[in-house]
């Protein structure tokens, strides 16, 4: 989950109008506090005409949005999600590195499965931040056993930030962040999973484009994105909602230069503001969604033609 760390300046992005596209959102089936059909509902209110919902490790939302009459009249749903990786290099957001997989095959079993076993650890780490927080004399233990069963699929460190606002340990999502269990807090726990070259190859596998999450630091970190484009990277989030306007001209140059595909959202999980708040702070241009078509569409040609190569008889 997001916070104002992303922005350098105090230069805001003034959306030019309501945005057609939002291709980075979290429902209740990770960790948003919405559920798949009314975040949709929300998103075509407020105009939105192209929506990826990119829950973390989690393609659940996209498999029940994709059933027939799912979606309101007018919303094309990109398929989407968010992996949440172990960064290979130092410095980079205390060990995480995120990255987004849009337009994956749900049928793919083999990338479902490297998300199940993404899961699996999302719960042992969930199990022992709830041992640390008892350690710690803040036991949430009995407002856990009460979440939903959609909601312990995929869980993340904003579930845990809202059972301590709830239990009265913290004034805010925020607040449990930094007081608890961020970086360095009493209920931290690093987090153990693939790399980001892993979660680029099975996201590519799986018919989708890897696109490099929220990195604001996109110049600085050139050396970085070159080497993770050469394993296969295809995008990175340009126009991010929490991104000032110097940080949005500072990743375009670099997504331009490295000849990757724009994208961008709202990154909306509910804690601070309605979807619609969310969406009027929030400008992704129609391009960045034609260039992730377009992208998607030349990687099922290509795909296509190298499974025709190999299958002609010789």
């Amino acid at each position: 989950m997001a916070t104002n760390r992303y922005a350098g300046t105090t230069e805001p992005v003034v959306p030019p109008g309501p945005s057609p596209v939002d291709l980075h959102t979290h429902t209740t089936r990770s960790d948003g506090v919405l559920e798949p059909a009314d975040l949709a509902a929300a998103a075509a209110a407020c105009g939105v005409r192209t929506l990826a919902i990119t829950d973390h490790d989690n393609l659940a939302a996209s498999r029940e949005l994709m059933a027939p009459g799912a979606l309101p009249p007018g919303l094309e749903l990109i398929t989407g999600v968010e992996i949440n990786t172990v960064a290979e290099y130092p410095g980079a957001w205390q060990g995480e590195l995120h990255v987004v997989g849009l337009g994956v095959d749900l049928a793919n079993d083999a990338f479902e499965a490297m998300l199940a076993a993404q899961r699996a650890r999302r719960r042992d780490r969930f199990a022992l931040t709830l041992e640390r927080l008892r350690d710690a004399g803040l036991p949430i233990d009995d407002v856990a056993a009460r979440l939903p069963a959609d909601e312990r699929a995929s869980l993340g460190r904003p579930t845990v930030a809202r059972l301590l606002v709830a239990k009265g340990y913290a004034s805010s999502v925020e607040d449990a962040f930094e007081r608890i269990i961020g970086y360095g807090g009493p209920g931290y726990v690093p987090r153990h999973g693939i790399g980001p070259r892993d979660a680029i190859a099975a996201i590519r596998a799986g018919g989708g484009l890897a696109v490099l999450a929220h990195v604001f630091d996109a110049a600085d970190r050139r050396a970085e994105i070159e080497e993770l484009k050469e394993a296969g990277l295809g995008g990175i989030e340009v126009h991010y909602r929490r991104f000032d306007a110097a940080t949005v001209r500072s990743v375009a140059e670099v997504a331009e230069d490295l000849r990757l595909v724009p994208s961008g959202g709202s990154d909306y999980h509910g804690d601070l503001e309605t979807y619609a708040e969310a969406h009027a702070a929030t400008w992704v241009p129609p391009e960045d969604a034609v260039a992730v078509r377009t992208a998607l569409a030349a990687m099922r040609t290509s795909t296509a033609s190298t499974t025709t190569a190999s299958t002609r008889p010789r």
